[in-house]
């Protein structure tokens, strides 16, 4: 017995002796301690995970290999010794290697081996190396395909932008939230703006602070995620991180000294101040800079229990003044909007047994903005005594933005994978009109209106299942579920005077026959009522309406090789105003060798007239060079509409293919892909139909129709290299998008092609797909320094003027610069700016032909010159 307990203590003993105590800290490349990285001893399951202060301690066997990872960070492998110091680098803003959510329901998939294109953007990277502080203008420029305009004069666009992927509408891409459906905005794009006739997903409203990362596939997904998705889809991450408080105040303005050959005299020397009812140049003869904006932005996690449970919090302040640039007579307001606005979103989960959690995630959004409207000028039906020499009405709005998810996930002994979810969300939008008049009281209106406004409503309750089994071929995925949706779009009524025309009495007219509206004396035409620049909604106008959606999904991934990957979706849809639809998909990915991918898919899609498009309705003074006119904008349910031979709105049908590479080579890497989408039906507003002979009190009529047929193809290609010398380290990032949209066909039936959807609004929609973009960013860090250099250029632009000239504007390459130093480990000072040498549109006529009234229309690059801009970072 002595023998035995004598063998057992010298074979302990000599396990011990074999065993190694390793000890250290791993920090990130500015130094400063990463808490939470994972730490495993190559080949077993045996790890921990540091501490607050980045510390660890583990013991591992002799000549064992550990290895280090973090999300968000590159893994690395370091061989233990008694005491180890460890930097792990972040991953570059195109991550090729991580798991996403989009695109598959495979948890295994990662970028580089999906069978469809993905861009990965470290939100927390790139915004710490940019001077923009929104979402649309941080993805402008890192992203292929995605494009956004900042508007002027265009109504309710200037204070929510429109965004698009791959050429296609603003509701033609799908936006998620975790993996779950967002709500769209209530606004529909109307005036001078992209994506006309069109509603989209308003994603400034989700604070930058609160994103880890966006995942964007670039392709056909109706079949998997439903309606809108026929460009693809943005899946924005939210932070999960504890123990961590960071953020950053920055602060930024514009050059108000525009290039170019303009009238003599300019907004910062001319002088025009502000009237007494707010309208003219507000800036005076020494105003070199416009447009000052902070923004203020915290994010803190904390851990909840200690199984890992969390919740992540957000909060976020924007101030943002209007900027001023010249018009033909230099009194037209034009420029990007004032906006105030506060953003708060929270992200949590609770393990509430084995396998089991409770998650939760939602935001609101409120701001405040305020912008110009189309100038008034002599002789447009303006009181000359109340504002001589024309005037320029201003938009106001009020935007409340809110949403909230919440459901549980668990896993069974099987293997299976369940989650239940429910996602409210809603948007309200609310006019007040300030610098106005109700020109039919003349002298006596007021000169500040509530207008009304709209609100969309959308709740959308998920169950999903999956499962992953290993063991069919070299490894299956399947996923199925279901979804049903509720849908809610109102207009509410402004106050009387912002819709009414009233007559020599003061009194609203309700008989044309026996009243009229005071005369003009410049155009000899009764004076139009409503507010200027935005009529109010009447209670004529007002708008309750829903409607639901339920929906089944089955979809699978099968690698039947280690080189050979297929995928297939089949998606169900029954919409309870106009009725069903099927759509597939089919993908696959080759793996050519090592380091070389072949992808490749065929879809077909769908996206299901919005509630906006079917009932919107509004009568408006449309005013251009030549004058002003009255309109009906009538909805699609309506006599009025039918009259004219426009059908009830259906579906919009898609089909989608792409083929493309991947290759990763080292610190190289690359994807190129192709794609073509064939798209009948698009809904889009028409031109202005007579109706003077309708006895509808207005001179015109435009409505909602499923027009045109499209087809796009194009080429997507983003090139990355990283590499690291000694303590400097470099980075080179291409993206690039290659564009063609072709009108196949315009569906005008009996009606004038002309009027239907003219050279004008055919400019407008091609405007929205540009021929091309490009960008080169560059980064170089040595120790606390870091330095970023970005040129993109974008192509020429054609529009149609209300002259019906062509209105060209030329590419422009723009230039960034940012400059970063970390002073200390929770400090770091970052100056730059968008747009370095100040470059602007081509300048277009002097005659406010332009749809906005000024020199320029709204295009990719901006028109509001050099931004200037530094940002103190700070990471407790």
């Amino acid at each position: 017995m002595k023998k035995i307990a004598l063998l057992l203590f010298l074979l302990n003993s000599a396990f011990l002796f074999a065993q190694k105590e390793v000890s250290g800290v791993v920090k990130d490349k500015t130094g400063n301690p990463l808490p939470g990285v994972n730490i495993v001893e190559k080949g077993t399951s045996n790890g921990v995970s540091t501490d607050f202060e980045g510390g660890f301690r583990i013991k591992v066997k002799e000549g064992a290999i550990l290895v280090f990872s973090y999300v968000g960070f590159a893994t690395i492998e370091k061989t233990a010794s008694d005491q180890l110091s460890v930097t792990l680098d972040e991953s570059n803003g195109q991550v090729l290697n991580d798991v996403v959510v989009v695109g598959s329901r495979n948890t295994k998939r990662t970028v580089v081996n999906s069978a469809v294109p993905i861009d990965v953007i470290n939100v927390k990277e790139v915004t710490t190396q940019s001077g923009k502080i929104e979402i649309n203008q941080l993805l402008q420029y890192v992203a292929p395909s995605f494009n956004a305009n900042k508007q002027s004069g265009s109504d309710g666009a200037d204070h929510v932008d429109p965004a698009s992927l791959r050429g296609m509408g603003p509701d033609q891409t799908l936006v998620l939230i975790n993996g779950k459906r967002r709500h769209q905005s209530s606004l529909i794009n109307l005036f001078g703006t992209r994506g006309r006739g069109n509603t989209g997903t308003d994603l400034n409203a989700i604070p930058a602070a609160s994103i880890k990362r966006i995942e964007i596939l670039r392709d056909g997904a109706s079949a998997q995620y439903g309606s809108d998705a026929i460009a693809g889809v943005i899946n924005i991450v939210t932070n999960d991180n504890v123990d961590e408080l960071t953020g950053s105040i920055t602060y930024g303005a514009f050059n108000t000294h525009a290039k170019g050959d303009f009238l003599p005299g300019t907004p910062n020397t001319e002088g025009y101040r502000l009237d007494q009812h707010g309208n003219g140049n507000s800036y005076g003869k020494d105003q070199d800079f416009d447009g000052g904006s902070v923004r203020v932005a915290a994010n803190y996690g904390t851990a909840i229990g200690t199984k890992g449970g969390f919740v992540n919090l957000t909060g976020e302040f924007l101030n943002k003044n209007k900027t001023l640039r010249p018009a033909y007579d230099f009194r037209k307001g034009f420029g990007d909007a004032e906006m105030r606005g506060v953003n708060l979103f929270a992200n949590l989960a609770i393990p509430i047994a084995d396998k089991t959690e409770f998650y939760a995630f939602g935001g609101s959004n409120f701001r405040d903005t305020d912008a110009y409207a189309f100038t008034r000028n002599d002789g447009e039906r303006v009181v000359e005594s109340v504002y001589p020499g024309g005037y320029t009405p201003r938009i106001t709005s009020k935007i409340n933005d809110n949403s909230v998810a919440a459901g549980i996930r668990t896993q069974s002994s099987g293997g299976w994978k369940f989650d239940l979810s429910n996602t409210f969300g809603m948007n309200k939008f609310q006019y007040d009109i300030k610098g106005t008049i109700n020109a039919s009281l003349e002298e006596k209106s007021p000169h500040e209106f509530d207008a009304g406004g709209h609100s969309l409503l959308q709740n959308t309750t998920n169950f999903d299942v999956s499962k992953n089994y290993d063991s069919v071929l070299n490894g299956l995925n399947i996923a199925f579920g279901t979804e049903f949706r509720v849908e809610k779009f109102e207009i509410f009524a402004g106050e009387e005077g912002s819709y009414t025309t009233y007559d020599t009495n003061g009194k609203p007219i309700t008989d044309p026959t026996t009243q009229s509206a005071p005369i003009d004396p410049v155009s000899g035409n009764p004076r139009p009522g409503s507010s200027q620049g935005f009529p109010g909604y009447s209670p004529a106008n007002e708008v309750n309406e829903s409607r639901t959606n339920f929906s089944l999904y089955a979809d699978g991934e099968l690698d039947i090789t280690d080189a050979l990957m297929v995928s297939t979706a089949v998606r169900f849809e029954n919409y309870s105003d106009f009725g069903s639809t099927v759509n597939g998909k089919l993908a696959s990915r080759l793996k050519i060798t090592d380091h070389i991918n072949v992808r490749g898919s065929i879809s077909t899609g769908f996206r299901a007239p919005s509630l906006a498009q079917i009932y919107y309705n509004l009568r408006f003074t449309n005013f251009n060079s030549s004058g002003a006119t009255e309109v009906l904008l009538a909805p699609n349910n309506s006599p009025v509409t039918r009259a004219f031979g426009i059908d009830k709105l259906n579906e919009e049908k898609a089909a989608n293919a792409s083929l493309g590479f991947t290759a990763s080579f080292g610190d190289f890497t690359a994807t190129v892909d192709g794609y073509y989408i064939q798209v009948k039906d698009r809904i889009v507003l028409t031109g202005y139909f007579d109706a003077s002979s309708l006895n509808l009190g207005v001179s015109e009529a435009q409505f909602f129709a499923n027009g045109v047929d499209t087809s796009t193809h194009g080429l997507d290609l983003v090139l990355s290299w990283k590499k690291k010398f000694g303590s400097s380290q470099f980075g080179a990032t291409l993206v690039g998008n290659i564009n063609d949209m072709k009108i196949d066909k315009v569906k005008n039936g009996s009606l004038d092609e002309a009027t239907f959807f003219g050279k004008r609004e055919k400019a407008f929609l091609l405007a929205s797909a540009p021929d091309n973009k490009f960008g080169l960013n560059l980064n170089y860090a040595f120790k606390k320094f870091d330095a970023g250099l970005a040129f993109t250029r974008f192509s020429k632009v054609v529009l149609v003027d209300y002259a019906d000239e062509d209105d060209v504007y030329n590419p422009r390459l723009i230039t960034d610069l940012t400059l970063g130093y970390q002073f200390t480990k929770s400090l770091k000072l970052s100056i730059g700016s968008n747009n370095l040498f100040n470059v602007y549109p081509t300048k277009q006529d002097e005659q406010g032909n332009t749809e906005a009234g000024g020199y320029w229309d709204a295009v990719q690059m901006g028109f509001s010159g050099a931004y200037y801009y530094a940002r103190l970072g700070f990471n407790f």
